[in-house]
């Protein structure tokens, strides 16, 4: 009977060990830009007030706080798919600020 030799094969590939330090690289991510986007989005809360009453009282809309709100919007949209691992790019701070998904409508 002749006995087989079983070969080391490597479980650890370069693609996987890169997939693996972006996995906990999450974490940090998560802590990080979980806390700037939380803090800016009560900033975009109280901005949506704002823009609201005056546009009660003005019959017109701030464009600059729709803006402002929309670019928040953006980097939440990139957080959250990073953090549901459909994306590898990082969002906001660990990258610029990306450019708005929408435009103002008139």
């Amino acid at each position: 009977m002749k006995k087989e030799s079983k070969s080391k094969i490597s479980i650890h590939s370069p693609k996987k060990s890169n997939e693996r330090k972006e996995a906990w690289m999450r974490i940090i991510v998560l802590i990080v830009s979980g806390i700037v986007l939380s803090v800016w989005r009560y900033f975009i809360i109280f901005l949506g007030i704002v823009n609201f009453f005056y546009t009660v009282f003005k019959a017109k809309r701030m464009k600059n706080l729709a803006e402002m709100s929309e670019i928040w919007n953006t980097q939440w949209y990139i957080f959250q798919r990073y953090m549901i691992f459909e994306s590898n790019f990082r969002p906001f701070p660990f990258t610029g600020l990306q450019k708005s998904m929408n435009k103002f409508e008139e």
